[in-house]
């Protein structure tokens, strides 16, 4: 009898054991993972540093924190200056490469990007050649690119956020017509709230709120 205990005990740890190890495999593979990627300005400046050309304060953190708060797994840091982006793409596609290889879906990644971390996120999505994947780029595209960095091309769920104020970013849709890579989802989204190039510092609504409404897979930006 004693023996049947033992062997009955044995069996039902290893049964919770195993249906734990389940549950969090199944709580993993739910996650949805947010790459953030900074502008220029973090680059060189403290979080939180007023930017007087724009009348602003680059709000890093609190951005990081609005995505957090709505159940995103962040992966972000403040680059160092000078940060090559070609190299600093090859970096965050290494990242995502061990994701998915543990398991992560792939359209459960979206790789955000402001100014110059919107190109950078650009290059990941040419180099990722990955359809499945998630992007947004805010104010992070000129009509000069095409002529300027004809490297680039689009792959996967593209959405473009730009300012109407702002000189640095305007619609991508000619980017778009001559990237030969799959884009199953494209959308654009066009502000017009006089803040220029700083409209990307803040943790505004304004564009975050899109940005969620993407990653969550919600395409057509529907409420």
């Amino acid at each position: 009898m004693k023996q049947v205990n033992i062997i009955l005990l044995i069996l039902i740890t290893f049964l919770n054991f195993s249906c734990n190890s389940n549950y969090k495999k199944s709580k993993q593979n739910d996650s949805k993972y947010i790459f953030f990627l900074h502008n220029k300005f973090i680059e060189n400046n403290p979080d939180g540093t007023y930017e007087s050309k724009y009348g602003v304060k680059a709000e890093y953190s609190k951005i990081l924190e609005s995505f957090r708060k709505d159940g995103f797994i962040v992966i972000s840091e403040k680059r160092k200056p000078k940060t090559n982006w070609i190299e600093y793409a090859e970096k965050v596609k290494n990242q995502i490469d061990s994701l998915t290889t543990k398991g992560i879906n792939s359209n459960d990644i979206t790789i955000i990007g402001t100014s110059k971390g919107g190109y950078i996120a650009q290059y990941v999505s040419t180099i990722a050649k990955n359809p499945d994947l998630n992007f947004v780029f805010i104010g992070a595209y000129q009509d000069s690119d095409i002529e300027d960095i004809p490297g680039i091309e689009f792959c996967g769920n593209i959405l473009n956020i730009y300012e109407k104020s702002d000189e640095y970013g305007v619609s991508a849709i000619r980017r778009k017509e001559i990237s030969k890579l799959p884009i199953p989802h494209f959308k654009e989204v066009a502000l017009n709230n006089g803040l220029k190039h700083g409209f990307l510092y803040i943790a505004s609504d304004d564009w975050i709120k899109p940005c969620k409404m993407w990653a969550n897979k919600n395409y057509e930006l529907k409420p």
